[in-house]
């Protein structure tokens, strides 16, 4: 452990990253390792940066291992590490260790998710006893550790799980929690104040935090028995911190970093637009409502706090009026005339009137600005953000409200003189008076949308108005404007109005816009060309029910200069990091290739090479995981379509990406090997002939331990054995590799938690591909190795795949792997172990088979109860009947079974949406939707179900005497109408 804070160091350079990480992932493995790392985290002598990377290596140790078994960490390793990582945050109390402290103190959080309460009953003890009433520094570290175990409630479904660690909680926490508050309060308010100001404001943001926490999921009855003392509309302790504002903390006008008084304010805010939403009842017991909005009108009303610090506090004052007014609770506060033209002139204009701050950043950051004016998804963003998050989205949230709770009469009249009175400004100087334009279409946008979504833009509009007319009138020209001749915030406004209303223009109506868009993707403009890309993505991905509106005809002729437009662009970026940092435009290339699909195949030679190139230039320092994606999905989308359509292209796919993927995987560029071992398997898997001895060479490579320590590249991995097991499995055989296989599904993939599933996919490949008598030769084997994980740390995770695995080995009806032969393997390795094995884990678990398993199941059942002569022997006849009701209520939902005949085998390809599914880039695991192939069906020659299962059963009574005496004990009211329809059908039992 001597070398531990050298190879710390070694790990933070990157000349020797890779070779410090192994070193210190075979020093983890090691005894006590975790408690080595924690002292070395303790140590102020340490070099500042060992002490820090030594904290950031424990907590993603802990992140990827704590709930895995591979590789295990010891059971006395995980209890020192709990016994000893609160005391040792508490030391880090000094501000000084503060991003030491963050490391640790999301350690904690992470073992908590895990271990808390049943594990760690004592770890809310340990927090409470920490505070004190006067060392606000350990406070300090204490409550933020507090809040990093709460905070997920937040997020959480409710559950019983739930419920039971939230009540634990709120029985050792609350009261200590509220007392704290209470003396915190009472040093803020105290006059003069305490000399640590800074450090029990810091305390108070915390504290108010946590008061969410404890309040986002049921109100407790601790907090309900306080309720007036937080919000009494008189003396309340909330509307006091609102109006709170020591001259000290209130930082410099130029900070972009809000103060702590804002960011207690924008907490308090966020409280009670949450008791609006989930306890308006409690609210509307006194005028707490009215007095938050009239203190929110003394804080932010007539564009006062201009300043980039108090973004994140006026955003949240104008999303809690926006959602008192959707309750509709507080109609006589909001319905008058008079107040809407109040709030509209008050606190909307102001606020969506762009800013210097924006202007700037349009010109110097505009990824950011971009990412910001987007994240919003009622506007139609594609951010990831669940709420406004600017001023000006969250001004148009207030509009929204009005307009959604039958207010839109009054609300678009309103509007409507500040729309009409900006365009007039524009009119008279269209020079200076621009940003009115770019009000009053904001406003418009606003007011005119009543509903929509991420995915889709705006779904309903506000009936009072037309926005295909006022696209016609005022937006439509500065789209068509030459570059130049008008401000290029207006042109963005008109690309961004398209993309809003994307599905209130018809087919034609887009048709005939795409080449403008196609041409701002040329623009100087970075702002303009990425808008283009994002609108004209989106606009691909409309669907009409479940078809997508654009075709590959729709497009043929503009797929080829938009993918020359937007390639050039990133062709021109001068690093690699500048290369991969807009990734909307290579989701915008994505696009048109999968909509494009074999339209491009005439063209597609000089589109790979470009592709390639790019990847080649991004490898030598990886930097966006999203861009990453998108650009492996296009290699992958133009191979999938291209050899659809002329098989003979293959070969040059694999001459242009076997030299990169060699060097990709040779130098171990992790973030891309996930993506590489998925299109060689798409590759491998595109060959109806033999396996290509360039396939062959790489087996070795793929069969090292090495190759499966990094987690995100295994699924990729399985995908190619799978490829290769399908087409090559004897001469797999001959050259000893199926041992090797199956050394990796036992001790790489079956023991571990979270890659169980990945194993079994890989067993059940090697069942139905490999000769029969190789899989004969360690069949007993590998089941004592998966009944000992089952013995061991069964999941529910885990008797699902173990079930399916069962039933997938009775279904393929390979030759030597009989049902019968099965249950004797099982019975061999102890007597009476199939009939536990049925009763404990397969007649439970079959009627909770997903929709996707369930034929299989359904022929594993039948052809084990058909087929299998032991099953009708000694003490398995007892197994029959429960056997025979778990199957008949999976038949039940026969009539559902059946694929239908029409769908797409691309489907999963075109309609794959990277933010609805949260895709894009993870250490995990980034699945390529362009490599998965159609689902293949393992019992494919089993056309009709019904059919089947009738001729299986039928005379079965005349092969198994016992058959009549078990189905007369089965329950008649379950499985007699089954046994009516298969007579009717003439298949008597």
């Amino acid at each position: 452990m001597s070398s531990l804070p050298a190879l710390l160091l070694a790990s933070l350079n990157p000349t020797t990253r890779k070779q410090a990480e192994q070193s210190l992932q075979s020093l983890s493995t090691q005894p006590a390792f975790l408690t080595h790392l924690l002292t070395l985290v303790l140590q102020p002598d340490q070099d500042r940066a060992v002490r820090l990377a030594a904290s950031v290596y424990l907590k993603n140790i802990v992140k990827s291992r704590w709930d895995d078994d591979e590789p295990p960490l010891l059971e006395a390793d995980r209890a020192a590490l709990r016994d000893d990582i609160v005391p040792a945050m508490i030391q880090l109390s000094n501000p000084s260790d503060k991003a030491v402290r963050a490391q640790v103190a999301e350690s904690i959080s992470l073992i908590a998710k895990v271990d808390f309460p049943e594990r760690w009953p004592d770890l809310v003890d340990k927090l409470v006893g920490s505070l004190s009433e006067a060392n606000y520094d350990v406070n300090i570290g204490v409550l933020e550790t507090a809040h990093s175990i709460f905070r997920p409630w937040r997020a959480e479904a409710r559950s019983d799980t739930l419920f039971t660690e939230i009540n634990y909680v709120l029985g050792r926490f609350t009261r200590p929690f509220l007392q704290l508050f209470m003396h915190t309060t009472s040093l803020l308010f105290a006059s003069p104040p305490p000399a640590n100001l800074t450090q029990v404001a810091q305390a108070m943001v915390s504290l108010v935090d946590i008061y969410y926490d404890l309040s986002c999921q049921d109100l407790p009855p601790d907090l309900e028995d306080s309720h007036a003392q937080f919000f009494g509309p008189e003396n309340g302790l909330f509307l006091k911190l609102l109006l709170w504002d020591p001259p000290q903390l209130r930082g410099d006008p130029d900070d972009t970093t809000p103060s702590l008084p804002s960011q207690i304010k924008t907490s308090i805010l966020e409280i009670v637009e949450l008791y609006v939403k989930l306890y308006p009842e409690t609210l509307q017991a006194s005028a707490s409502v009215e007095a938050f909005v009239r203190s929110i009108w003394d804080l932010v009303g007539g564009g006062k706090r201009p300043s980039v610090a108090d973004d994140g506090l006026v955003s949240q004052s104008l999303r809690f009026i926006a959602s008192a007014i959707r309750t509709g609770h507080y109609k006589q506060l909001f319905s008058s005339k008079e107040t809407i033209s109040g709030l509209v002139q008050g606190v909307v204009v102001p606020n969506v009137s762009l800013r210097e701050h924006e202007l700037e950043q349009f010109e110097d950051d505009p990824l950011e600005y971009i990412r910001l004016d987007l994240a919003l998804p009622s506007m139609g963003g594609i951010g990831g953000a669940h709420d406004a998050v600017t001023r000006r989205q969250a001004a148009a949230e207030v509009l929204r409200a009005l307009v959604s709770t039958g207010l839109e009469a009054e609300t678009t009249e309103v509007t409507g003189a500040w729309i009409g009175q900006g365009l007039n400004e524009y009119t008279a100087n269209k020079t200076e008076n621009w940003r009115a334009k770019d009000t009053a279409i904001y406003l418009l946008t606003a007011v005119a949308t009543r509903g929509s979504t991420t995915q889709h833009g705006v779904t309903s509009t506000n009936a009072l108005i037309d926005v295909v007319q006022f696209f016609s009138d005022h937006v439509f020209q500065d789209l068509q404007a030459d570059p130049g001749s008008i401000h290029p915030i207006l042109q963005v406004d008109a690309i961004r109005f398209l993309y809003t209303f994307r599905n209130q223009l018809i087919k034609p109506q887009l048709l005939s816009v795409l080449p403008s868009l196609v041409r701002h993707l040329s623009s100087e403009n970075y702002v303009c060309c990425t808008y283009a890309a994002i609108s004209i993505e989106r606009i691909l991905f409309i669907r009409q029910g479940s078809q997508l509106l654009f075709t590959q005809v729709d497009v043929k002729d503009i797929a080829p200069q938009t993918l020359d437009a937007l390639l050039s662009r990133v062709e021109k970026a001068p690093t690699p990091e500048k290369v991969a940092e807009n990734d909307y435009l290579m989701k915008c290339a994505m696009r048109v290739i999968v909509t494009a699909r074999s339209g491009l195949a005439d063209s597609y030679q000089r589109l790979l090479q470009r592709l390639v190139a790019i990847l080649g230039v991004i490898s030598k320092n990886p930097s966006n995981p999203n861009f990453d994606q998108y650009i492996f999905e296009s290699i992958s989308a133009l191979m999938r379509f291209v050899v659809q359509a002329n098989p003979a292209a293959l070969a040059t796919f694999e001459q242009a990406l076997f030299g990169p993927f060699t060097i990709i995987i040779q130098q171990d560029i992790d973030q891309y090997i996930p993506y590489v071992f998925q299109i060689l398997a798409q590759m491998l898997d595109l060959h109806a002939g033999e396996v290509p001895s360039e396939y062959r060479s790489l087996l070795p490579h793929l069969l090292v331990p090495a190759s499966w320590q990094q987690k995100g590249s295994i699924p990729g991995l399985v995908k190619l054995l799978k490829a290769f097991l399908a087409r090559d499995s004897p001469s797999m055989v001959a050259a000893g590799q199926l041992t090797q296989v199956l050394g990796v599904v036992q001790q790489r993939l079956i023991p571990s938690k979270l890659n169980d599933g990945w194993g079994f996919e890989l067993l059940q490949a090697v069942v139905q591909h490999v000769p029969t008598a190789s899989v004969q030769q360690y069949f007993k084997l590998l089941l004592g190795t998966l009944l000992t994980r089952m013995q061991t740390s069964k999941t529910d995770k885990y008797v699902y795949h173990f079930v399916y695995f069962l039933a997938f080995c009775f279904a393929i009806g390979k030759d030597g792997i009989t049902p019968d032969y099965i249950v004797g393997v099982v019975e061999s390795i102890q007597p009476q172990l199939f009939s536990t094995i049925l009763a404990t884990f397969v007649i439970p678990q079959v009627p909770k088979m997903p929709q996707k398993d369930r034929k299989v199941v359904v022929v594993g059942l039948t052809r084990l109860l058909s087929q299998s002569t032991l099953m009708h022997q000694g003490a398995l006849a007892q197994a029959c009947p429960p056997t025979f009701e778990a199957l008949v209520k999976l038949f039940r939902v026969g009539q559902q079974l059946a694929k239908k005949e029409d769908e797409d085998p691309d489907a999963g390809i075109t309609q794959v949406d990277w933010e609805e599914q949260t895709a894009g880039y993870q250490a995990a695991y980034s699945r390529l939707a362009a490599a998965e192939g159609a689902a293949v069906d393992p019992v494919a020659q089993v056309r009709d179900l019904a059919t089947f299962v009738g001729e299986a059963f039928a005379g079965l009574s005349a092969r198994f005497p016992d058959v009549n005496e078990w189905a007369g004990r089965t329950e008649g009211a379950l499985t007699g109408p089954f046994l009516q329809g298969l007579a009717a059908a003439g298949y008597n039992l």
